[in-house]
């Protein structure tokens, strides 16, 4: 905990063997977290100290990002989410839930995207012995839809790109919307589903291009725009929407969060 100005801030302190300084994050379920090397690395034993004096330094930045991260917490709250009524973003756009409990009608609960008069629906039609609660029907849908739209991709602009991956996994990781491994293994999370097609198509590319080109030079930056010449603005896009889509549904035990990390470490 830390006086920032007129209000304490709790942070969370993690360590890591592959951290050489000190790092702070905004994470959309663990809040202020920073991250410093572990214990046993000469230094590091009690870096409190330390880490009160570069919060302070960077007061600003800290308490614009939690204020925007609790500001965002509130809106998708007030939307009500996976509840009959709420809204829950589908490719961009926000979709009303609407649940319907058929009785015997249904053995399997289903989920579909409906045109309606006030707007797009996704309606949900519950099974009487459904278990599942109504976030996690829904979750499994949409991870359906993000498997779909990510394989379409995949097989449009691997070709072009010469690649072709090994294996591709579909995720809901905490801090990243997807991943490439030296052994052309993709990842991929699923809440890329919630975001405007062309942000999930800008992430399909850059992991693509990175069974090409490791590390973010310029010959990695021109494969993407080639294929992608939108990508700042998508990228710009899910940072700008991260909490929110994150915040959209809550599947724990997997845990996903939405990081921003600062311009800057020590």
């Amino acid at each position: 905990m830390v006086r920032l100005g007129q209000r304490t801030v709790e942070y969370r302190l993690r360590r890591s063997a592959r951290s050489r300084g000190l790092r702070i994050i905004i994470d959309a379920r663990d809040g202020l977290v920073v991250s410093v090397p572990l214990a046993t690395r000469r230094g590091w034993a009690s870096p409190e100290a330390r880490i009160e004096a570069f919060l302070r330094e960077r007061q600003a930045w800290v308490v614009r990002h939690l204020d925007r991260q609790a500001g965002e917490r509130d809106e998708a709250r007030a939307r009500g989410g996976a509840r009959d009524g709420g809204f829950v973003p589908y490719r961009g756009e926000l979709h009303r839930v609407r649940v319907l409990e058929d009785g015997a009608a249904v053995r399997r609960s289903t989920v579909e995207r409906a045109g309606a008069d006030r707007g797009d629906e996704l309606v949900v039609r519950r099974a009487p012995r459904e278990r599942r609660s109504l976030e996690r029907i829904l979750a499994a849908w949409l991870r359906e839809r993000a498997t779909e739209a990510i394989d379409r991709a995949i097989a449009r602009h691997a070709p072009a790109l010469g690649v072709a991956p090994t294996r591709v996994d579909i995720r809901d990781p905490r801090s990243r919307w997807g991943s490439a491994s030296p052994k052309g293994r993709l990842m991929f999370s699923w809440r890329l589903v919630l975001a405007p097609s062309d942000s999930l198509e800008t992430v399909v590319v850059h992991e693509l291009a990175h069974l090409r080109v490791f590390g973010h030079g310029p010959g990695f930056w021109a494969l993407v725009a080639a294929r992608r010449p939108t990508h700042l603005a998508d990228r710009a896009w899910l940072r700008r929407n991260s909490h929110a889509l994150h915040a959209a549904l809550d599947v724990a035990p997997e845990l996903a969060s939405a990081v921003v990390e600062a311009p800057f470490a020590r």
